[in-house]
C-alpha cells in the first residue's frame, strides 16, 4: 500500500530555511502528481506548492520565489525547500499525492494519498 513518510520540521527563526523531504513507497513520484499542504492551527488545509509528473510545478502566492518544490526520482522522495521563513509558514506540512492525474490542483480531494504531516514553527 502507499505511504508517504515526511521528515524534517523544526523551530527556526524567522528568515531561516528548512527542507522538508517526503519518502514514497509502492508509489513512482516520476510518474505520479504530487503536493505539499499545511494546516495552520484553527484554519483550513491550503495547498503550498505541486508538481506534475513532468515536472512542472505551482505554488500559491504566499510561497512563491520562497519555496522550492522538487524530487529525486532514483530516491523516491518529494523535497520542499522553504526559505525566507516567515512566522505565518508555522503549520504542520502534509505531502500527498494524486492517483489520477489531469493537471495541477490544490484541491484536497483530488489527492488520495497523505502523509502523516510534519511540524514547522516559525518564530519572530
Amino acid at each position: 500500500q502507499v505511504q508517504l513518510v515526511e521528515s524534517g520540521g523544526g523551530s527556526v527563526q524567522a528568515g531561516g530555511s528548512l527542507r522538508l523531504s517526503c519518502a514514497a513507497s509502492d508509489y513512482s513520484i516520476s510518474n505520479g502528481c504530487m503536493a505539499w499542504f499545511r494546516q495552520a492551527p484553527g484554519k483550513e488545509r491550503e495547498g503550498v506548492a505541486a508538481i506534475l509528473s513532468g515536472g512542472s510545478t505551482m505554488y500559491a502566492v504566499s510561497v512563491k520565489d520562497r519555496f522550492t518544490i522538487s524530487r529525486d526520482n532514483a530516491k523516491n522522495t518529494l523535497y520542499l525547500q522553504m526559505n525566507s521563513l516567515k512566522p505565518e509558514d508555522t503549520a504542520m506540512y502534509y505531502c500527498a499525492a494524486r492517483k489520477i492525474c489531469l493537471g495541477f490542483s490544490f484541491q484536497l480531494y483530488d489527492y488520495k494519498y497523505w502523509g502523516q504531516g510534519t511540524q514547522v514553527s516559525v518564530s519572530s
